[in-house]
Parts: C-alpha cells; sequence; structure tokens
C-alpha cells in the first residue's frame, strides 16, 4: 500500500481559478486538499483536545450519554454499531453524533424524525460552544463549495444551496484507539471500507494517519496524506447521483495501526428531508441509480447502524460498494 499526495486546492484564489481545479479532483479521484479555507488553526487544535478530553472521561459516565434508537445522538461505544456486511467484526471506534441543531417545538421534527435538539454533554463545559463554532465555519466552506460545484454543473446556484436549507447534516466525533498491525480479516478495522451517503464530507485527519481511499478501478488502497491546516473533502454518493456521476464517490476506509490514539470530527453536509435527489445534468454512459429520497434513506442508514438489523426491502444502494 502506497501514499497518495492529492490535489491542494487554494480556496483563497478566485472562483474561476478555484472551478477548474475543484471539477478536476473530484471527477477523477473524488478527493481533494483544501487550504485557504478561513478555519483557524486553533479552533481545530481546540476541537482535537475536546475529543480528548470527552473521551477520557470514565466510560459510566460517557455510558450515561448513550445514543438510542428513537435519538440519533449521543455516545456511541467502543465497537458497538456494525459494518452492515459479511464481515462479522464491528467497527473498531468510539464516537459521539451530532445533528443539525433543531428546537423541539419547530415544526420540521413533525415532518422528520431525525430532527430535534443534540444531546450537550455536561463535561467538558465548553463541549456545545466549540461544537456550534467549528459547526458554523463548516457550513461557510461547504455552502461555498456547493455554489462552486453547481456552477460547474451548469445548474442554478441559488436552487441547489436552497436544498440544504434546514439539512440533514451532521456530524461524528469519532477515537480510534491503534489495533495490532494484523490483516483487517484478522483485526477488524477501525472504519470499514465505504462510500459517504451525504453531499460533501469535511475532515481534518489525524496527524497519525489511517485514512485510505481506493481510487475507481484500482484495487490498491492508497494512504492520503495532507499537511497541518489542510481540509480533506471528498464528494459523497448524493453529490455523484446528483452530477449523473460526472462526479465520483470513493471508497475509504480508516486504519489505525499508528500505535497512538487516533481522533477526528468528520463533517457531513447533507440536504433538506424532503429532498428527493435525481440527476440535475445527463447522466454519464452506463450510470444508472435510483432516485433517493433523503429522509427515507437517512433514516434507513440510521436503523441499519445498529446490531442485529437487516436492510430494508427499499433496496437503497446509498454507500454500497459494488467491486
Amino acid at each position: 500500500m502506497n501514499n497518495t499526495h492529492l490535489p491542494v486546492i487554494d480556496l483563497r484564489a478566485s472562483d474561476q481559478e478555484v472551478k477548474p481545479a475543484l471539477e478536476s479532483a473530484f471527477t477523477s479521484i473524488g478527493f481533494a486538499l483544501i487550504s485557504g479555507h478561513g478555519i483557524a488553526s486553533q479552533q481545530v487544535a481546540e476541537m482535537r483536545q475536546l475529543l480528548k478530553t470527552y473521551f477520557e472521561r470514565p466510560e459510566a459516565d460517557k455510558l450515561m450519554e448513550s445514543i438510542t434508537p428513537d435519538n440519533y445522538r449521543g455516545y456511541i461505544p467502543l465497537g458497538f454499531f456494525s459494518a452492515n456486511s459479511d464481515n462479522t467484526l464491528t467497527d473498531h471506534y468510539e464516537g459521539y453524533k451530532l445533528h443539525y441543531e433543531v428546537s423541539e417545538t419547530d415544526s420540521i421534527v413533525a415532518q422528520c424524525d431525525l430532527y430535534g435538539p443534540n444531546r450537550w454533554p455536561q463535561e467538558p463545559a465548553h463541549f456545545k460552544n466549540t461544537i456550534l463554532n467549528y459547526w458554523q465555519e463548516c457550513d461557510r466552506v461547504s455552502h461555498r463549495l456547493l455554489r462552486l460545484l453547481a456552477q460547474i454543473m451548469g445548474v442554478n446556484a441559488q436552487g441547489f444551496l436552497s436544498l440544504f436549507e434546514s439539512p440533514l447534516t451532521n456530524m461524528t466525533l469519532l477515537h480510534y484507539p491503534s489495533m495490532p498491525a494484523k490483516p483487517p480479516e484478522e483485526a477488524g478495522y477501525g472504519i470499514h471500507p465505504h462510500k459517504d451517503t451525504d453531499a460533501l464530507t469535511l475532515l481534518f485527519p489525524d496527524p497519525v494517519g489511517g485514512l485510505w481511499l481506493r481510487p475507481r478501478g484500482q484495487d490498491e488502497w492508497l494512504e492520503v496524506v495532507a499537511g497541518e491546516d489542510i481540509l480533506v473533502v471528498n464528494i459523497g454518493d448524493l453529490l455523484e447521483l446528483w452530477s449523473g456521476g460526472y462526479f465520483v464517490s470513493t471508497p475509504h476506509k480508516v486504519v489505525n495501526q499508528s500505535g497512538q490514539e487516533r481522533y477526528s470530527f468528520p463533517f457531513f453536509t447533507v440536504p433538506r428531508h424532503d429532498v428527493t435527489v435525481t440527476p440535475l445534468i445527463p447522466p454519464q454512459k452506463d450510470f444508472d441509480r435510483t432516485a433517493v429520497p433523503v429522509g427515507a434513506v437517512s433514516r434507513e442508514v440510521w436503523r441499519t447502524n445498529w446490531p442485529d438489523t437487516q436492510p430494508s426491502n427499499q433496496h437503497f444502494d446509498l454507500g454500497t460498494l459494488t467491486d
């Protein structure tokens, strides 16, 4: 397995300079490294420290904040969620799930049960403010990228961005303990090979490494190498479908055999629950995917994360690896 140096795109450049670079990256490998994003290095450092502080808390305290089937927010114990595949080993991480913050009294809660207020831990005391400040910055960056991607597709950018009002955007705080240096079929994965089921994912990778991707048409996995303060952005299945396969959603996985603790906090940009995703431009040759009703698919993705669940007969293929 080798390292891969993805293209670095500076968002401080003009739209006319950024768009061809984004188009090249997202139509070839589906991943890009982003500099000039405007998210302060101190804010990223605060997020990393927040994760370390939270996950170092006693297990009993964290379990009191556990995620439940009727509230997709809260603590995810180590090895709890299954990979939903023939692989019988659970993914080797513990996490904390957060969603777009919505008041209990907001009318959208009655429309889709994935909306609602987050579960905010009492400790550390600054947990909520740190998360919401970082969330706002990720929203800003993702909206600029979505606007540029709409322009690349030749669709109305304002109309496209309106699909992300009251979104199902979410974030997972992740702690990956180091694993033995054994093949995955023996030791398992930090997170199993998958494609993202969102539109765009934003991530500051942990310096210890461990994020791997597999370019389309290749068998070899490549480790993502990113410099300090570089944001990794990748296409999810929803944008692949919107673009009729022009943008590519690329399989990736996490394997932490660094001997160190690994922390990450991916931000998943997802449209509103009542959006149905179909190609906005003529599909690429041989691209044939069913429409995706965002709310229904998001609920199914969430439901099948739980142990001892099986996919429904709705044949949603979001995130499925076909080769």
